[in-house]
């Protein structure tokens, strides 16, 4: 019996993509049309072989850019943004939350930052204010929307060097140019008389025009432990809570029981 030894079939290389003809490479990478200029070769080529109409070739590549464009603008504006962290909705447990899951699909749906509402949350600390709100920023991003985040510490130092510079009124401006303002750990130190007027500009600048989102520690009544005026943390106080949703959280600190849950965890046995 003899035995033949068959041949080894080597792989079809698929065929290759040519390249777009200069001038339209040219005239693409002109207008800036990066992504159409990169997804063309291969586009015309399947539209060639499964037949497609004009319209549906236009179509595809318009798609691709604007998808392209999006994405690149997702991430500019995340940058822009200044989130100390990355937090998302999708990662936040409401069923150990005292938010109302009602209260959270509201927030989640970002219908407040669309007709310029405020939003409050005030709680202890680890309850998930800074979660829910750096949550709530990155979202208001991937839906079109342009955010600030600081801590209180952070924007009075930016608006104390504007205030040095007399570009103080210029610094709030561009800030009032964003959808979101968001204002984390208000009330972890006190604010002078300077720095609770530089406050009060910016809420009073912001009122019905932009959305301010703040968090803190201090119940509404307890404000004066950290605005030294009355008067001024009244009309900031009034200008917040206008049109405002205010959310109250309690509970032990997330921070202190994932702790306390890996010390035991680590425990010899």
């Amino acid at each position: 019996m003899t035995s033949t030894s068959a041949k080894a079939v080597k792989p079809v290389a698929p065929p290759s993509v040519p390249p777009l003809a200069a001038d339209l490479d040219a005239g693409l990478r002109r207008l800036k049309l990066a992504a159409i200029r990169r997804t063309a070769p291969e586009v015309l080529i399947t539209a060639k072989t499964q037949r497609w109409t004009p319209e549906e070739v236009l179509r595809t590549l318009i798609e691709t850019e604007l998808a392209s464009r999006d994405a690149s603008n997702v991430v500019n504006r995340l940058k822009a943004a200044g989130f100390p962290v990355t937090k998302t909705l999708e990662s936040f447990d409401v069923t150990v939350s005292s938010i109302q899951p009602k209260v959270f699909d509201y927030l989640s749906s970002l219908e407040w930052i669309r007709t310029q509402q405020n939003l409050a949350i005030i709680g202890p600390a680890g309850t998930g204010k800074s979660h829910t709100l750096i949550g709530l920023g990155v979202a208001a991003i991937h839906a079109g929307h342009k955010v600030r985040y600081f801590t209180a510490a952070d924007l009075v130092e930016t608006l104390y060097r504007g205030l040095a510079d007399n570009t103080v009124g210029k610094i709030i401006e561009s800030l009032l140019r964003v959808d979101l303002i968001i204002l984390d750990e208000l009330g972890f130190a006190p604010l002078d008389d300077t720095a609770t007027q530089l406050l009060f500009r910016l809420v009073a600048g912001a009122y019905e025009r932009r959305t301010l989102a703040i968090g803190s520690h201090w119940p509404f009544q307890e404000w004066g432990r950290f605005l030294p005026e009355h008067t001024t943390a009244v009309s900031i106080l009034d200008r917040l809570l206008h049109h405002a949703t205010v959310v109250i959280t309690d509970g032990d600190s997330y921070r202190m029981k994932d702790a306390h849950h890996r010390k035991e965890n680590t425990q010899p046995t």
